[in-house]
């Protein structure tokens, strides 16, 4: 294969001489990876760590170029027009999930996962995932997302802070959710260990948080390499497996349970419910 992937239509890149510095893994903290061409489009660069197998983008766009040039409602409806929505399995996929009642709206399990308490969604979008009887609160990068947001989640008690998930968590106090949202959130997050540590303090003893992630690991990925949906740049720098995202929970100090365990093959998402272990942080 040969990399043929481009940026996303109307995105502007920076010049080559003016990309942030490479990054260590966000994991493992390892300088040493191999690079992966094939899915390197243009000037960025996607390797796999040679300390913990996770496959990351080494030079990500500014937390800054994230709030307005590359906001997550730009980019998504870009990628969702040049892919024209799915890829060659997906429409099977979702037959499959529909049968089986795995719908994306997850409001009846964050009701029974989260006991209708205060409920933190990182990267809430314009603030409608948490319903009520939950109490909504929300992180949230995208400047016009997080007004929408906030607004939103006054009206059932909570509030929206806007800012990068990973020094936003550090805001709220200790012990203060019974759940904690990550959907469709980390694969954005360059920090992964400080947003997850943080969000390990923020939670009760006996709550959880909901992982939801692009699956690295799907057969789609492997059958159609650089075209698959899950990729996107450069708003998504960390691509999980199953076996990565589970070590990379551990070394926050969180036991991980698989949620969609019968589509996982074929899902082109891994879903996860993390809870606090015994032994604290790795």
């Amino acid at each position: 294969m040969s990399a043929t992937l481009h940026a996303l239509p109307g995105a502007e890149l920076p010049a080559p001489d003016a990309a942030p510095a490479l990054r260590k893994c966000p994991v493992c903290s390892s300088a040493t990876c191999t690079p992966l061409p094939d899915y390197s489009p243009d000037h960025w660069q996607m390797v796999t760590c040679a300390g913990c197998n996770l496959v990351y983008l080494r030079n990500p766009a500014e937390y800054a170029a994230l709030e307005e040039d590359f906001a997550w409602e730009k980019t998504y409806e870009e990628k969702k027009t040049a892919t024209k929505g799915s890829t060659p399995l997906s429409p099977y996929v979702r037959a499959i999930r529909t049968k089986l009642g795995m719908t994306r709206d997850k409001t009846a399990s964050f009701r029974r996962w989260f006991n209708d308490g205060h409920v933190l969604d990182i990267g809430c979008g314009a603030g409608a995932r948490i319903k009520p009887p939950m109490t909504p609160y929300g992180i949230e990068l995208s400047t016009a997302l997080h007004a929408r947001a906030d607004s939103e989640m006054r009206k059932s008690g909570g509030y929206c802070i806007h800012g990068a998930g990973a020094e936003a968590i550090w805001k709220f106090d200790e012990g203060q959710f019974d759940g904690i949202v990550m959907f469709s959130y980390l694969e954005h997050e360059t920090n992964v260990m400080s947003v997850l540590r943080g969000a390990r303090r923020a939670l009760k003893d006996r709550g959880g948080v909901f992982v939801r992630v692009p699956n690295y690991g799907s057969l789609n990925r492997k059958a159609i390499g650089p075209k698959w949906c899950g990729f996107r740049y450069p708003d998504h720098v960390n691509y999980f497996t199953l076996a990565t995202l589970t070590d990379t929970a551990r070394r926050a100090g969180f036991s991980t349970t698989l949620i969609n365990r019968v589509t996982l093959p074929l899902d082109d998402n891994v879903s996860v419910l993390l809870r606090k272990s015994p032994e604290g942080t790795a």
